[in-house]
């Protein structure tokens, strides 16, 4: 966790279980934040994509020789400007680079390698360590003209 690219300062820190009760109430508790800062609904709506497909990678990928009830690390942290969501499983990690193009045409019917992706599209920043076990994400809020 001391990767800078990936440290969030004066965050909070929880550990999840595989439970969707949990991982809903945490989301939900997240988005409040957002909302208390005066996110928009097309905000909450990316913060709230992104923050799925990581703890769904995490859990399904990261942990998926692991004993389920192995848990995740998140961080977060909700100001004014920005929302950063730090997650982190406990599995082996993966190259990012090596996954496959989800809109090559060779790739279109295969379901899974579209998370990283929309999390790229949605979120500002997209940021995994060197292990590959832990991701970044960054929403900064679009300033007003």
């Amino acid at each position: 966790m001391s990767d800078p690219q990936t440290h969030i300062e004066g965050a909070t820190v929880t550990e999840l279980v595989h439970d969707r009760k949990q991982i809903s109430m945490l989301i939900d508790q997240i988005l409040d934040q957002a909302e208390s800062q005066s996110y928009g609904s097309s905000a909450l709506f990316a913060v709230r994509l992104a923050i799925e497909e990581a703890i769904t990678n995490a859990f399904e990928h990261g942990h998926e020789k692991l004993d389920p009830s192995t848990p995740i690390h998140v961080e977060y942290a909700v100001s004014e400007h920005t929302i950063e969501i730090a997650i982190e499983d406990q599995g082996p990690g993966f190259l990012p680079s090596d996954l496959p193009d989800p809109t090559l045409q060779e790739n279109l019917s295969k379901p899974s390698g579209r998370g990283v992706m929309l999390m790229q599209a949605y979120m500002t920043d997209v940021h995994f360590n060197d292990t590959g076990n832990r991701v970044k994400l960054r929403y900064i809020r679009p300033s007003e003209s």
